[in-house]
């Protein structure tokens, strides 16, 4: 039998839908052979423009990850310029997401300046635009579309995310919470309501309220503030780490030459979540999850660089050493 997901019909019935409430960009990506130091005029080698933001991104990945599995309907919930959104919403069409929760707003949309270096790291500019101009009402009018078994996906790119997180929760959906970029009024949030985090070693010791330390310990941290939780965290060059109830899991990181690591993260997130949702175990997600963000870095852009399943499913590649 493939080590392919399978659909679970007996849990989610069939009806599943993943709901991803969050951030869309447009990213302006400038190839520099280093980051802009205060006071310098720099010459950019070349402009890529993308659509973008962790929202856009990480959807881009559950649509991918879904692959030829049926039973799951993908949506994507935020706002967009009228004047400039069009990119935005046609990209996200083309991967076969649902954009009928997209807000339009008279204001420009979400956008980044991104510096790529020479070794592919990334400096990153946001202006939230349209991504902060949410209402109760907007929020209450996306969630009355899903119910309880349903998945919500959340980052910290969008306004009124304390109440979409209670909403969410008091309708019974699994709240899978990145809480990128950090701030500390995030700390104010329902955090006790959220069903998984997925972080980075900064972003696990800011939500544990302490200093950063090894992969272990910051697991513990997280599920000892956040018992009910399970936690996924990110460790760069040492894999990732999953701990809840039953256990912890681990896996390494692929050799892979690095391009462009802007979408890593949203593509590791977007491709645990799908491969959770149908079925396969931890350790299997995890490692679907991981060659997902592996070719994602060897590639140029944000979203344009996420694997399609079946690109994950054929990939060799091997993992460091």
């Amino acid at each position: 039998m493939s080590d392919a997901p399978q659909k679970n019909l007996s849990v989610f019935g069939g009806n599943m839908k993943i709901v991803n409430f969050g951030s869309l960009n447009i990213d302006y990506v400038y190839t520099v052979p280093h980051f802009v130091r205060p006071g310098e005029t720099l010459a950019a080698e070349r402009r890529d423009i993308f659509p973008g933001g962790k929202g856009l991104n990480q959807t881009a990945a559950l649509s991918r990850a879904l692959g030829k599995a049926s039973g799951i309907e993908i949506y994507i919930a935020g706002g967009i310029g009228k004047g400039d959104g069009a990119l935005l919403k046609q990209a996200l069409i083309d991967m076969n997401v649902n954009t009928s929760l997209l807000g339009e707003y008279d204001a420009p949309s979400g956008h980044t300046f991104i510096q790529v270096d020479a070794s592919g790291q990334n400096s990153i500019v946001y202006y939230p635009g349209t991504n902060k101009m949410h209402t109760k009402d907007f929020v209450d009018g996306v969630l009355a579309h899903f119910s309880k078994g349903d998945f919500i996906v959340l980052q910290n790119e969008i306004n009124m995310l304390d109440y979409i997180i209670e909403k969410a929760h008091e309708r019974g959906l699994k709240i899978f919470f990145n809480p990128s970029p950090f701030e500390k009024n995030i700390l104010d949030f329902p955090l006790g309501f959220v069903d998984c985090f997925l972080v980075n070693e900064v972003e696990a010791a800011d939500i544990a309220c302490v200093p950063v330390g090894d992969g272990d310990e910051l697991l513990c941290a997280v599920t000892e503030k956040f018992s009910k939780a399970s936690v996924v965290l990110t460790l760069g060059k040492n894999g990732v780490a999953y701990k809840d109830a039953s256990g912890t899991y681990r896996h390494g990181i692929y050799n892979v030459p690095v391009v462009d690591t802007t979408a890593a993260g949203d593509t590791f997130t977007g491709y645990f979540i799908v491969c959770r949702a149908l079925g396969m175990p931890v350790e299997k997600s995890l490692e679907y999850a991981s060659k997902a963000s592996s070719i994602a870095v060897s590639r140029k852009g944000a979203a344009p660089s996420i694997p399609t399943f079946d690109e994950v499913e054929r990939c060799t590649l091997a993992l460091k050493k």
